[in-house]
């Protein structure tokens, strides 16, 4: 009997436990936001780990940064203003990098960290935008509201829809970009599509998770699924799963240790990842 009573209660704290952030519309917000963005985040991440563009990752959200503190002092819509900034930091990107004078990799890093210094720069000449853009470099909860949910829920379901229509030219292009571009795949094309895209899902990710740990959540789960299969379509279902999953958890665990949310999503995520290396390390 005492045994029972012992079960009845730790099942009534778990309720609890699950149902008691759930009565702030904020942080229900919150939730779905950080289920579609970190589904999104670890289904693109399969691609950029396998492509090796951990990089443009962490640089898109840096120059998506500059774009939205820009498009506050011009009084523009911030997701308006940073989805433009990122999509032209994208094709200036292409730009240089396809003049050959230097690689994609240093055009990658003066464009991004340029646009960057630029949105820290202007922040800190008018310092009233300093708070408004703390949730924006570190992720709040406490700062999705509806019209938040509804712009992040649009452009997750159009990156989505384009991830599905561009799969066969995407894999293709991913795992022998020489024999696509020879077979008539417009590789370029793609990667420049790709990248918008993923501009895109850093953009909606920026309130959740913040501009400068969404390109983890890109690329721990998609890294940590790499671990566990060499299956392709095992990897992707896998990674987006675990985004999804990380997001969902890290969540809960950014209002119980009242930490900012894209902190929690990353370091739950590196911790799955570290119980899977170890895990790798103890079966070799």
């Amino acid at each position: 009997m005492r045994a029972a009573r012992v079960m009845r209660h730790t099942r009534k704290l778990r309720m609890e436990l699950l149902f008691e952030p759930l009565q702030y519309h904020f942080f229900r917000h919150g939730l779905v936001v950080a289920l579609l963005v970190g589904s999104l985040c670890g289904w693109l991440g399969v691609y950029i780990v396998l492509r090796q563009m951990s990089y443009i990752g962490h640089g898109l959200a840096h120059a998506v940064f500059g774009g939205a503190v820009t498009s506050s002092l011009l009084n523009l819509n911030v997701y308006i203003g940073a989805g433009i900034w990122g999509i032209m930091t994208v094709l200036l990107i292409d730009k240089v990098a396809a003049r050959r004078e230097i690689n994609a990799d240093a055009a990658i890093g003066i464009i991004t960290t340029a646009s960057f210094a630029a949105g820290v720069a202007l922040m800190s000449r008018t310092r009233r935008f300093m708070r408004d853009f703390e949730a924006t470099l570190f992720g709040n909860v406490l700062g999705v509201a509806t019209h938040d949910l509804v712009i992040i829920g649009l452009v997750s379901v159009l990156a989505g829809v384009a991830l599905i229509f561009l799969y066969k030219p995407l894999l293709f292009s991913t795992f022998d970009a020489e024999v696509a571009q020879v077979s008539g795949v417009p590789t370029r094309r793609i990667q420049l599509l790709f990248s918008c895209i993923l501009a895109l899902a850093i953009l909606a990710s920026m309130q959740v998770l913040g501009v400068t740990l969404v390109a983890a959540a890109v690329v721990i789960p998609a890294a940590t699924a790499r671990l566990l299969t060499s299956n392709f379509a095992a990897m992707l279902a896998l990674s987006t799963l675990l985004g999804g999953a990380t997001a969902f958890c890290g969540m809960y665990l950014s209002y119980y240790l009242d930490i900012a949310s894209g902190a929690s999503i990353v370091l739950l995520s590196a911790l799955c990842f570290t119980a899977v290396m170890g895990y790798r390390h103890w079966r070799n």
